[in-house]
Order: structure tokens, then sequence, then C-alpha cells
């Protein structure tokens, strides 16, 4: 997918290899910039959120970043027969910007793509296979669903290229106080209403029919967000350009992405948990008060607080999922915002495929499919099913057959059990789980959002989850956030919540 016009393609290669980029009219206004700033979380948010504060406040201002686990987050591998396998975000889409100048910026590669088949398993049998001929499988797409699938590309694409505008406002300093500004500034009401009513309800009003929903659009719902259609439209646009060509991973493992911007923001690892944020006031010797924000944590070492001008949450702050207490703000900031996560099960295996179980007669050698999804059916125990390589792929691999062991990951809503996990393979030697609050619930379609400002220098990343959850997301959420609490520092509101970017622009160059 490219932009339809000369002028966006050249305004995305400017901001690409200018990032940061201000109008000039904008630097004497700048104040000094603050002297420390924490950032709570290191999952992909919180490291890009590093990585953007030591690009907009400089050299000078001292970055401590909390994490009291593994830096990655969900972007985590798990180690069987000598090699790593990922089990948290695995995938990443060719339109996504962010991760592509992460990658180029750190020096690391794409990973070797190994060609994949994909099928739809309806609880019974396969009800449409992949062949290894691309003429072959339009000609079975269009028997089966007609225009539709050609007709879903070209919604998705819409929605997408309409959204693509972010990273024009965002390399030209521009960024948005709510999810709802900014995603308003992107598709207007289109946005807002796509995102207020359900999937199922924007893509009958669209025009698809029933049967391809139920047998394309919820498995790829599944397999990407653990839900059917009832999610909402816009983050249902998200999961299906999940289904799109051209998608990629890092060489090595997505979290090293992670750890590579932690390295570049020369921010402080802290190895610690946050129980509590408080609003304080301290004397200044020139008069008057400073506003500060005393951040409490727990490491090894005991329980201890440090006190910053910035603080920037890139955890989630809802049930199950956060311990930090907020004191002393009025009005109060709730602990946990409403809403729930969604619980997926990672189940790696390493053993010999039951290709029974999908209803395939065919001998296994001969079965090639190294994905399958399914539908939503009763007895489903399973979101999806799929044959993965490891993150570094060695000279001369190649995916083995059904008929030899090799590794499966399963997602599940629940944990498998021993006679689940029986009718699924004929032996295995190896099972690996992994419990994951991944994604935001999003049975609802979107009626409120958490802010992402909590206070007046206090910052939630967490909040554009809630429209879409995706590696992505999260990087354009920590550019926004950053370059809020640049241009509320400074006093620059025309920067934000702004629509009329073309506008701007031809009064700043």
């Amino acid at each position: 997918m490219m932009f339809r016009t000369l002028p966006a393609r050249t305004l995305l290669f400017l901001g690409l290899c200018l990032t940061g980029r201000r109008g000039l009219a904008s630097a004497p206004e700048l104040k000094e910039p603050p002297k420390r700033i924490a950032v709570v979380g290191g999952g992909i948010g919180g490291t890009a959120t590093a990585y953007y504060l030591r690009q907009e406040f400089g050299t000078g201002v001292k970055i401590d970043l909390f994490e009291p686990g593994t830096v990655g987050g969900r972007l985590a591998t798990e180690e069987i027969g000598g090699a790593e396998y990922e089990t948290g975000g695995s995938v990443i889409h060719p339109l996504n910007l962010h991760m592509k100048h992460f990658l180029e910026k750190l020096g690391l590669s794409q990973r070797k793509d190994v060609p994949s088949k994909m099928a739809i398993f309806d609880g019974e049998q396969l009800i449409f296979e992949e062949s290894d001929w691309f003429i072959v499988n339009f000609l079975r797409i269009l028997w089966r669903y007609g225009f539709n699938f050609l007709r879903m590309q070209m919604w998705v694409e819409g929605i997408l290229d309409k959204f693509m505008r972010i990273y024009q406002y965002q390399q030209f300093g521009y960024s948005f106080s709510s999810v709802k500004c900014l995603l308003h500034a992107m598709g207007g009401d289109d946005f807002l209403l796509l995102a207020n009513q359900t999937l199922e309800e924007a893509m009958l009003g669209a025009g698809f029919s029933q049967s391809f929903l139920n047998e394309i659009v919820v498995p790829v719902a599944r397999v990407n967000y653990g839900q059917s259609v009832r999610i909402n439209g816009f983050v249902g646009a998200v999961s299906l350009a999940g289904a799109d060509s051209g998608l990629w991973a890092v060489d090595g493992g997505n979290k090293r992405i992670c750890s590579g911007l932690l390295y570049h923001s020369k921010a402080e690892l802290k190895p610690a948990r946050v129980t509590a944020i408080s609003s304080k006031q301290r004397p200044l010797k020139a008069g008057g008060v400073a506003s500060l924000y005393e951040v409490s944590y727990v490491g090894d070492s005991g329980s201890a607080h440090s006190l910053y001008d910035i603080v920037i949450v890139a955890a989630p702050l809802h049930q199950g999922l956060s311990e930090i207490a907020f004191h002393g703000f009025n009005p109060p900031i709730p602990s946990h915002f409403s809403g729930r996560y969604q619980q997926t099960v990672t189940t790696l295996v390493h053993g010999l495929l039951n290709t029974s179980f999908l209803g395939v007669t065919d001998p296994p050698s001969e079965f090639r499919v190294s994905e399958v999804l399914t539908m939503e059916h009763k007895d489903s125990v399973i979101h999806s099913l799929s044959s993965i390589d490891p993150v570094q792929i060695p000279a001369g691999y190649s995916r083995p057959p059904a008929s030899l062991p090799k590794v499966w990951k399963i997602f599940s809503p629940q944990p498998l059990t021993e006679a689940q996990l029986s009718g699924i393979f004929l032996s295995r030697d190896t099972v690996r789980e992994r419990r994951w609050l991944a994604y935001p619930s999003y049975g609802r379609p979107l009626r409120k959002t958490p802010p992402f400002v909590l206070h007046e220098r206090l910052y939630y990343l967490g909040a554009v989850e809630w429209a879409a959850s995706a590696m992505e997301m999260s990087a354009i959420s920590a550019r926004n956030v950053v370059l809020l609490a640049h241009h509320r520092w400074h006093g620059q509101q025309a920067r934000i919540d702004q629509e009329d970017l073309h506008v701007r622009l031809r009064s700043e160059l």
C-alpha cells in the first residue's frame, strides 16, 4: 500500500530522516529542560518512550526506566531444544514505519522468511486450505466468497491510508491530548463511528456477507485478539491488517528492539516495582515552590523513592496488571481504570501433530499447512494452531513436515488440559505454557478511553491500547506522549490537538 500523492510520500521521507524537527519560530520559547524523568514499564512502549524522550529533551536530562521483570514485556521468547521461539508479539506489518525505523536505527535485520500455508478449521474439518499456487488460491476464494476478500483488502487499505497520516503529524511535532482527538484528526467522524460500532456491524453495513465474516473475519480476530467480530470496528480493521502479506519479524527475536531502544536512550534501568506515585511540592532557593512527583518503588535492596519532573506510565493501569497507588492528586487518579484485559494462553509444544484432530485423512507427510485458524463454535478449545520457526533461522533451514516432531504454538483462552493436548498431539516431549493478559477485552464499542494526561506532567501511555493493541500502536503512543510532554513543558499549545497539518506546515516551512 502506498500513499496516494507525492507530497505525502515526501513528508514521510523528510520526517523519518529529520526526526524531531521543529519550526524555527518555536525555538526561542523553549525553557530549561527537566532534570529527571521516570518511565514506568520496560516493554516496547516504555523503551520507545525512553528513546523518544532522549531525542526531545536532549542529553542533559536523567531518564530512569523502572521494570521489575525482563525488558521486552509482552515481547518474549521461550527456549526449546536449544532454540528460541516467540511467545508474545510475533509479526510486524510492512507499513509499521516506527518499527521499521527502530530496526534500521538499531542495526538489526528482518528474520528470514519461511513460506507458510494457512487453513481454516470449523471444529470438525478444514473448510479452506491454501495452495502453493496463487491462481489456485484466488479461484478458491472467488468461488467460495465472491469478491468479499478483495473488497475486505480495499476496505482495510482505506482505513490504514487515513491512519498513516499519524506519521506526518508526529514527524512534524504534533501531538494529541486524547485518543478521541487523535482518531478524529486521522479519520474524522468516520473513525469515531467505526470505533463506536462492532466490527460485525461495520462490515455488514459495508455489504460483506455473514458467511464471509464467520469463516474468514472471525478466525483472523481470534488469532490476533482472542476475540470475535464483536470487537470495535477500528481494532477489527487493525486485526485484519494482520492478515496482509509481507509481515515480518526481527532476526533473533522482536524483544531485541526493546533492549536496543533502552541502550540508545541512555536511560538507567531500575529493576524495581513501582508501588506509588505522589504529588509533592518543594521550596525553591529563588522563592516559590516546585511541583514534583515522588515515585516509590521496591527493588532487591528494599523500598526507596525518587523525585521527578515528569513521569510517564508505560504499564497497564488495570485490575490484575497494576499495583500503583496515586497519592495527593486533586481530582484523585484511580489506581485502576475501567475495563479488563483479555487472557490468552500461549502453549509451545514440541511434538508430533495428530492431523486427524483437524479432520485430515491424508498422510501427515502430505500435510504442509503451517497455520490453522479456527472458527467460533461451542466446542472450540483453541484459537489457533501454528507450526513456528526459531527466532534465528539457521542456514539451510526448512520447516519439517507434520510427519516429524516440531514446535507448534497454540493460542487458547484457557490452559489446555492433558486430555486436550493428547487429542491434538500423538506424542510430545516438551510443553511450555505462558499466560498473558495480552490486550484489552474489546467486547464493547469504544465509548471512552483512559486519558493520556493523568496530571500536569504525569502521562499514561496505555490509553491508545483501547483503540487497538499492537507493537506499532505502542510506538505511536510513545511518540505522541513524549511530544505531548515536551509541548506542555515548554508551553507550546499550538502543537497539541491540531488537525490542519498542511496549512500549518506551509506557514512553517
